[in-house]
């Protein structure tokens, strides 16, 4: 730069107000990636803390209404015990218990015996015609109470908490509906439904305002860069490392401040809630009398009326079941705001360390390229990258059927998939009849595959290469009829294919029985033995896989030099030193990508395995991904299938990168 420019420079910020000045900083790359990583972490935290806020504020309503409503159905539970035939005498203590509610309650009492209402305090039903049927639209009430009676038996019978015993259901925005069945004899003999306002609770405001969370930081990195002072004597790319680590500091000190006051409110938030639940538990013991003295706290359950264990039966509070339940509730927001974290310093380092420049040069130079691979590039991203990037997560996870309603991030079980799938050696155990191979482990399943993939290859290629030679015989006749009818069996779709070979290995009416009963043998139960089973998806396979190979074989022997064979037999070659030294190593080219793409579509070639044999018996014959398919799909276990599809990429993974380095298949032949 000549002196008059750097004169004129330095006149030029010399003139600069104090706004330009500032609009100047917060263009340079850290201060705009600061900003942006502020702003986005920001947003994206106000809205995990407005979720987990949203989450504590349904709880605790769901808490007091299941609290009213268990109390409730002890106290109905106790006047029936003492008077089963007196409805009026129900009616008015239902109607003295809501005049003596604050709030707008409504109460009916139902006994599935008979499919009657007792007793009732909704305005639509009018006490003077109680007890009585209930009516057919009133069906879903009898229907929903059959279905807690249910679940309650079902849970008694299985020993274990399965199925929901309490229905709560929210009425609109403002209501609360929540249906606890009563005891008679121990036994369920219908239920009470209460309904009620919400509660009011405080609304969740953001931490911190997010004015004040960018602010501060930019004002403490502009004074940071006017002592470090750019234009001296540090140079460029150690300018631009020391800001961005500067920055990064200054975020992180930021976003600890953020996440510390998200936690404590939220803290509070569950506090108010418990103080609420319990205030409720205090005041019913009070109505109820002394229908609850002397128990453990029976009221304060979940929906499956398991005790919570965190308010003791005098309604005192028990702070260390509290603190767990807070930390189990905090854990999830925890993590959101690691992540948050993360998404900000990667905004950060994207600018401040000159990614987003070059970026932006590039897409620039190159902008009619990139908006010509534009639409493949979102077509892939949305069905390929994202589904492969989403099972890859799901498989750190522990999500099954029964808990697919939760974030992933609260089901983290880390490596513990991919240790019971390859750590479990157990192939083959010791029982009292002697040596058993556990069919169902991973090891056997892939032992399997390996056979399969192996054997089917080796049948395609062979008779892909036998015929792809008879083919190219110079002189043959009917030579377009022969590739018409050779080419059909990979021209019919492999389904339907598969289905006729099933019913042709049908024991009793498979075509194939017949024909061995015509020459006096016995019919064979095909599915009922390991290698038979085999068999029928290997002949199944080889019957659709050798016309591809032929197909490319034939290609491959066209595109070879007759001059080569015509110069071999000049020189005396018999026809096999000519195919092994001519013919196969001109092929290989073309053969060994054609093999790995064979290896790859039979190692997951899902539909002859799960049509024709099924893996019988007992899944002996199962390959890895007919397994994963039926351990998502028949056990829902999600999580694990994902893990168990994971293995079985990187297994080819591995395999191909292995065969193509070995081979060199995809480098240029040179002649």
């Amino acid at each position: 730069m000549t002196e008059l420019a750097q004169y004129r420079e330095a006149r030029a910020k010399a003139a600069e107000t104090p706004v330009r000045r500032a609009l100047r900083f917060l263009l340079q790359p850290a201060a705009l990636g600061l900003l942006l990583a502020l702003l986005v972490a920001g947003l994206l935290g106000n809205w995990f803390y407005r979720q987990a806020s949203a989450g504590l504020a349904a709880e605790q309503h769901s808490r007091v209404a299941i609290v009213e409503g268990s109390a409730l159905a002890d106290f109905v539970s106790g006047r029936l015990a003492e008077a089963p035939d007196d409805a009026a005498a129900l009616q008015a203590s239902l109607q003295d218990w809501v005049e003596r509610s604050p709030d707008d309650d409504a109460i009916r009492v139902v006994r599935l015996g008979g499919a009657r209402l007792l007793a009732s305090t909704f305005p639509t039903e009018r006490a003077g015609e109680l007890p009585r049927r209930l009516t057919k639209e009133e069906k879903w009430l009898f229907d929903l109470g059959q279905e807690l009676r249910a679940a309650a038996d079902t849970n008694r019978s299985e020993g274990v908490f399965r199925k929901r015993q309490l229905d709560v259901t929210r009425i609109g925005t403002d209501r609360i509906r929540v249906t606890v069945p009563y005891l008679s004899d121990g036994e369920i003999a219908g239920f009470v439904q209460h309904e009620r306002p919400l509660m009011a609770t405080s609304p969740s405001r953001a931490p911190l305002p997010l004015s004040l969370l960018m602010a501060l930081p930019l004002a403490a990195l502009w004074l940071v860069a006017l002592v470090l002072n750019r234009e001296g004597g540090v140079p460029g790319g150690s300018a631009r490392w020391i800001l961005f680590l500067l920055a990064l500091a200054i975020f992180s000190a930021a976003w600890f401040l953020y996440a510390s006051r998200a936690g404590a409110g939220l803290e509070a938030i569950a506090g108010e809630g418990q103080a609420a639940v319990a205030d409720a538990y205090q005041e019913l013991r009070t109505r109820v009398g002394g229908t609850a003295a002397g128990e453990a706290n029976p009221w304060d359950v979940d929906e499956f009326q398991r005790p919570r264990g965190l308010i003791a039966a005098d309604g005192s509070a028990i702070p260390e079941a509290q603190q767990a339940a807070f930390a189990a509730v905090a854990a999830p927001l925890t993590k959101s705001l690691w992540g948050n974290w993360v998404l900000g310093a990667a905004i950060l380092a994207f600018f401040a360390l000159g990614i987003a420049h070059k970026l932006r040069e590039t897409l620039s130079e190159y902008r009619s390229a990139y908006l010509y691979v534009a639409p493949a590039m979102v077509g892939m991203l949305i069905l390929v990258f994202f589904p492969f990037i989403y099972g890859i997560a799901l498989s750190f996870t522990g999500q099954t059927i029964f808990n697919i309603n939760q974030p992933l991030i609260e089901l983290f079980v880390g490596l513990q998939n991919y240790v019971d799938i390859i750590g479990d050696v157990n192939v083959v155990q010791r029982t009292a009849d002697g040596l058993v191979i556990n069919y169902q482990n991973f090891y056997w399943t892939l032992f399997i595959t390996i056979c399969w993939t192996v054997a089917n290859v080796t049948v395609g290629v062979t008779l892909g290469m036998i015929l792809a030679l008879v083919l190219n015989t110079p002189g043959l006749r009917f030579k377009p009829i022969y590739r018409v009818l050779l080419i059909l069996p990979w021209a019919i779709p492999n389904y339907i294919t598969a289905l006729i070979w099933k019913a042709l290995f049908h024991q009793q009416f498979g075509a194939i029985n017949q024909g061995i009963q015509m020459f006096g043998g016995a019919p064979v139960a095909w599915f009922d033995g390991v290698f038979s089973s085999f068999m029928t998806g290997l002949i199944t396979n080889g019957w659709l896989s050798f016309p591809f190979m032929m197909v490319v074989i034939l290609g491959g022997l066209q595109s070879i030099s007759a001059d080569m064979y015509e110069a071999a037999t000049v020189e005396g070659a018999s026809r096999r030193q000519q195919f092994w030294g001519i013919t196969l190593p001109l092929l290989m080219p073309t053969l060994v990508p054609a093999v790995i793409l064979s290896v790859v579509w039979t190692f997951n070639m899902f539909n002859i395995i799960y049509l024709v044999s099924g893996g019988a018996p007992a899944g002996a014959n199962e390959i890895l991904i007919t397994k994963a398919y039926k351990i998502a799909f028949e056990e829902y276990r999600y999580a694990y299938s994902a893990a168990y599809s994971t293995v079985i990429f990187l297994i080819l993974l591995v395999y191909g990168v292995f065969q193509t380095r070995m081979t060199r298949a995809t480098e240029a032949v040179h002649t």
